[in-house]
């Protein structure tokens, strides 16, 4: 498959043409990481969006006794998301349960294309406000019960 069709069916970007998603097809590379390896680590600065295409992670929180898995992803799970936003702190850790593959769209190419592109950013717009709509209707949820 393709790197813009493993694009395409990222949320993120499903929403883009055919032709933006060529584009930032050109900039993902791919890495593999041994079964037990850290791929992120929660806390560290968000650098880069990954999308599993072989294998599978687990994505968790805390440490020691406080740690709790929060998701396991297998090829096609995407992780990183808003690395690509705002390049802010990880929020979870994720780990390789297998030995993985990904394919990674570092923030710097991204915005690098944002700046040559703005339509991209249009195009993931809806996406983004779908998913906040989402949260906010979550924690509206847990606050009334």
């Amino acid at each position: 498959m393709a790197h813009e069709e493993q694009l395409a069916a990222a949320a993120l970007f499903s929403q883009l043409p055919r032709k933006d998603l060529a584009r930032l097809g050109r900039a993902v590379v791919e890495r593999s990481y041994k079964k037990g390896e850290t791929i992120v680590k929660e806390g560290e600065q968000a650098v880069a969006f990954f999308i599993v295409t072989k294998g599978k992670v687990e994505v968790s929180t805390g440490q020691g006794a406080k740690r709790q898995k929060l998701n396991e992803l297998g090829p096609g799970g995407v992780f990183g998301e808003m690395a690509l936003l705002d390049g802010g702190p990880r929020v979870a850790t994720v780990k390789a349960l297998d030995d993985v593959e990904c394919l990674v769209l570092s923030r710097w190419d991204f915005v690098a294309e944002l700046r040559t592109n703005p339509q991209v950013a249009v195009g993931m717009l809806p996406i983004v406000s779908k998913r906040l709509r989402e949260v906010e209707a979550k924690l509206v949820q847990q606050a009334s019960h």
